[in-house]
């Protein structure tokens, strides 16, 4: 278990529960994600990087994908995964300790997830703590090993979808070329109708062609400063019963 102890469990809704600690969470982001990728009932499905594994759950509450394999190189939040599975009798979700950097899988999946590090390493403030800083920079793994796994394990014409900060697009886009994985998708996401991109969604396909779509901007915040009905809708708030 997590070496600090404080460990809370989030429940999901439909029987799902995550369980997090202190280093170990999850934010908006990893909804926006689950939702962009939208997995199909056909789809055998892996997420990678996954801390404390939000979207392999997110993926499995949605979706109902054939099964969701996580990847993550902390054992602490492998432990959280692995809690989240039996809380939320979840047999199809299959956590895994290991290093994407030489990970492959015997099968190829369908459809990989990421939510990696956002800040390269020697960038920006790092954390204090080593998990947080793990998380949040490019300690372990860099935006090209990230492509580079998701090469190794997508079949092809498989897909790539992940999140990142929008300073870091043109990053993501020449890891994913240069791995095979042609840019077909991308969407802006805006705190609001007035404020620039605070992330941004990316979807690439292994052996695709040249061509990429680029989706309406989504607002996480409404005219009346309400969360907007599309984040209403990711988030579940209107089907909520308590």
């Amino acid at each position: 278990m997590p070496n600090d102890c404080e460990i809370s469990v989030e429940d999901l809704g439909e029987g799902y529960k995550a369980a997090i600690s202190r280093d170990h969470r999850f934010g908006t982001d990893a909804f926006l994600l689950a939702d962009f990728a939208a997995a199909k009932r056909r789809d055998r499905c892996l997420d990678l990087c996954s801390g404390c594994g939000i979207i392999a759950l997110l993926l499995l509450r949605n979706y109902r994908p054939r099964g969701v394999v996580s990847v993550e190189i902390q054992p602490e939040a492998v432990e959280l995964e692995r809690l989240s599975k039996k809380l939320s009798g979840a047999e199809s979700f299959e956590p895994l300790l290991a290093d994407l950097r030489g990970w492959r899988a015997e099968r190829p999946f369908d459809l990989i997830t990421v939510n990696p590090p956002y800040k390269r390493d020697g960038t920006g403030a790092s954390s204090s703590r080593e998990a947080a800083a793990v998380a949040r920079h490019e300690l372990e793994c860099s935006i090209f090993d990230v492509c580079e796994a998701a090469k190794r394990n997508l079949r092809f014409g498989g897909r790539l979808c992940l999140c990142n900060r929008p300073e870091r697009l043109a990053d993501c886009v020449s890891a994913m070329r240069a791995c095979g994985i042609e840019p077909k998708r991308l969407r802006t996401v805006h705190k609001n109708a007035g404020s620039p991109a605070w992330l941004i969604l990316l979807e690439g396909r292994l052996g695709g062609s040249g061509f990429m779509k680029i989706e309406p901007p989504l607002f996480v915040r409404g005219e009346d400063g309400g969360y907007s009905d599309e984040m209403k809708r990711i988030y579940r708030i209107d089907l909520e019963v308590g």
